[in-house]
C-alpha cells in the first residue's frame, strides 16, 4: 500500500472512466478523501449506493473546495462550461485534469476557464471498454495502460504531480504536444471507430438482401466491429466533432488508400492485393512486440 499522496481527489463524471477511476483510488489507497459529482441524480445515488465516495452530489462546486486534484471525466463537450462552474472553488494549487481523448479542442475549451492559482494539465487515459454508466467501471482500467500528457508547459512542477497521480493506479505516463496526441489518436482510435460504426450500419442495411443472415453468421472480425460500435454514442459524438480536422484528414487518406483497393480488387491486381495485405500483417507483428497486443499486454486499449 503507497504513502499518502493526495489529501482530496475529486472527480466530476461518474460513467465508466470516472468510475472506474473511483475504484482505482479507493484500491490504491492514496488519498484520504474521495469526492463526486455527476448532473445525474441517478447516477449519484448508484454512485452512492456502491459506496464509490466520500460524499456524491449533482451540484459539482460541492466538495471541490479542497481538492489538490480535479478530473473532469464528462463528455468533452460539456468540459469547457463546468470549468466555468468550478473555477472560483478550486483552491491555490489545485491540479485540473481532464480524461477526453481528444486534446486540442478541449484545451481551448477548458483553458481561459482556469484560475491563476490552479494548473490544467489535459489527460488521456488509452482505456475503457465498450460499457458505459457507473455499474461498468473496475478498479484495474488503468493498470498497465498509457496515459497520455499534454500540458502546454511540460516543465511545469504541476506535470510531475500529475505524472504521480497516474503511475499510482498503474499507468505508464507520455507527455506528447496536443497537436500529434490528436493526429495519433485520429489514426489510431477514432477513425476506427468511425469505421466500425459504418460498418455495422452498413450490415444492418443489408440485413434484407442478405435473408436477415448477418447476426446469425457474424465471424470474428465483424463481432469486433460491432463491440467498437457499441461505446457510448454520446462521447463519440464528441470525439468526431471535437478531433474534426485529424478525422476528416485521415478519412481522406482512407478513402485514397480504399480506393486503390477496390482497384486492385475490381482488375485482379493479384502483386498488389498481396504486398498491401502482407505490409499490414507486419504492422500487426510489431503492434505485438511492442506489447500493444490485447492477447499480451493491456497497454494501448483505448476509450
Amino acid at each position: 500500500m503507497m504513502t499518502v499522496a493526495f489529501t482530496h481527489v475529486h472527480i466530476i463524471g461518474i460513467g465508466l472512466i470516472g468510475s472506474s477511476l473511483a475504484r482505482a483510488v479507493k484500491a490504491h489507497d492514496f488519498c484520504q478523501t474521495l469526492t463526486l459529482s455527476d448532473v445525474s441524480g441517478n447516477v449519484c445515488a448508484t454512485a452512492r449506493k456502491l459506496r464509490m465516495g466520500d460524499r456524491v452530489d449533482t451540484d459539482p462546486t460541492k466538495n471541490i473546495g479542497t481538492a489538490d486534484v480535479v478530473i473532469l471525466a464528462t463528455p468533452p463537450s460539456t468540459m469547457g462550461h463546468i470549468a466555468c462552474q468550478i473555477r472560483d472553488c478550486l483552491k491555490p494549487g489545485a491540479v485540473l485534469m481532464d480524461v477526453g481523448s481528444v486534446k486540442g479542442p478541449i484545451m481551448e475549451a477548458v483553458s481561459p476557464h482556469v484560475p491563476d492559482h490552479a494548473t490544467f494539465i489535459p489527460a488521456h487515459p488509452i482505456a475503457g471498454t465498450e460499457n458505459s454508466g457507473p455499474e461498468s467501471g473496475f478498479a484495474t482500467l488503468f493498470q498497465d495502460r498509457w496515459c497520455i500528457l499534454t500540458p502546454e508547459n511540460p516543465h511545469l512542477p504541476e506535470v510531475q504531480t500529475a505524472i504521480k497521480f497516474w503511475e499510482a493506479i498503474g499507468s505508464g505516463v507520455v507527455v506528447m504536444d496536443a497537436n500529434r496526441h490528436d493526429i495519433v489518436m485520429a489514426v489510431t482510435s477514432h477513425v476506427p471507430h468511425l469505421i466500425a460504426y459504418t460498418l455495422v450500419g452498413t450490415a444492418m442495411d443489408m440485413e434484407t438482401v442478405t435473408r436477415n443472415e448477418v447476426i446469425k453468421f457474424s465471424a470474428g472480425g465483424f463481432r469486433d466491429f460491432t463491440r467498437i460500435a457499441a461505446s457510448d454514442p454520446t462521447m463519440w459524438r464528441d470525439v468526431f466533432l471535437a478531433n474534426k480536422s485529424g478525422v476528416l484528414e485521415v478519412v481522406d487518406r482512407f478513402i485514397e488508400d480504399l480506393s486503390a483497393l477496390k482497384r486492385a480488387i475490381r482488375w485482379g491486381e493479384m502483386e498488389t492485393l498481396e504486398t498491401h495485405l502482407a505490409r499490414t500483417r507486419d504492422i500487426r507483428r510489431r503492434i505485438i512486440d511492442a506489447g500493444q497486443d490485447v492477447e499480451t499486454s493491456n497497454f494501448g486499449r483505448d476509450n
